[in-house]
């Protein structure tokens, strides 16, 4: 996976296609982010997020959810923002 993951560009691509597939697996968007940390250096993204390297480990093996905190801290160290938009399905219809 690492291969992959060079530029922010390819970086966000990849979490946001897994966001997409996760649904509401907590777990899968951990081990996401496991996959975008190692491929950037993983002592260098607890660091940046104020996190041992252990921890960091074991909160993005997929294994468990870990805190939102976590992520929020994780997302930052990677460069990346987190962003908001509408679902628009059939029952949930913007407001006009």
């Amino acid at each position: 996976m690492a291969e992959h993951l060079r530029s922010l560009e390819e970086i966000a691509a990849y979490l946001e296609a897994c966001l997409e597939e996760a649904g509401d697996d907590a777990a899968f968007i951990s081990k996401a982010l496991g996959d975008i940390a190692r491929a950037k250096g993983m002592s260098q993204i607890a660091r940046e997020a104020g996190l041992s390297r252990e921890s960091l480990y074991k909160a993005l093996s997929g294994e468990r959810s870990p805190n939102f905190d976590t992520i929020l801290k994780v997302i930052k160290a990677l460069g990346l923002k987190l962003h908001v938009a509408a679902a628009l399905t059939s029952t949930n219809q913007a407001v006009r």
